[in-house]
């Protein structure tokens, strides 16, 4: 008769999310995933199949877990600028209860090191970025109702990209305030931006 399980499913992703967050996909064996996890070779083969599929669920986990509360408090302060910085603000508490510097961003992370290597990582990566840069134009909207449609567009896929190099920053950066500025500095320049 097999032995029980003694753990779930969502507790092994959510270590395994963890660990890769903080060591990367290249720098983490099948060895540190079973330290990190508690769970045998067998037992992650048999939850979620091998070490990329692992990493997908954690992905999928880090969306969930740190993603959508930002997403959602940009939402909840009826957008505009005010919503933008609630994103940031939201992300920059995180980092700053996990410690300064940190693990940065496992989207970040995984754009730079994972996803030029393997197209499954790739698309989960357009998916966040698309769906970041779509929150974003929803805020720049109510920020700037007349804004048109190119100019917007190209300022919310600017702040998708500058969101990922803060979150990059944020594994160097030992202050929040460092951060804080960062994102006032930004701030500043889209309100010059859409006052044009």
């Amino acid at each position: 008769m097999p032995r029980a399980k003694t753990h779930t499913k969502h507790a092994l992703i959510e270590a395994a999310m963890h660990h890769f967050w903080r060591y990367g996909y290249s720098a983490t064996s099948m060895d540190d995933l079973v330290k990190a996890t508690g769970v045998s070779r067998h037992g992650i083969y048999s939850d979620v199949g091998g070490k990329q599929d692992l990493f997908l669920c954690g992905f999928a986990a880090y969306r969930d877990t740190v993603v959508a509360p930002a997403l959602r408090a940009m939402a909840a302060s009826d957008g505009g600028l005010a919503g933008i910085r609630a994103y940031f603000e939201t992300q920059i508490d995180l980092a700053e209860s996990v410690g300064l510097p940190g693990p940065g961003c496992l989207v970040a992370n995984a754009m730079t090191e994972t996803a030029p290597h393997d197209d499954r990582v790739q698309a989960e990566v357009d998916a966040h970025n698309q769906r970041l840069t779509k929150a974003f134009e929803q805020a720049l909207k109510s920020a700037a109702p007349d804004l048109d449609a190119k100019a917007s567009a190209s300022l919310s896929a600017f702040l998708t990209l500058t969101a990922q190099g803060l979150w990059s920053m944020s594994r160097s950066a030992d202050q929040a305030q460092i951060l804080r500025d960062y994102v006032e500095t930004l701030l500043g320049l889209v309100q010059l931006r859409i006052a044009e």
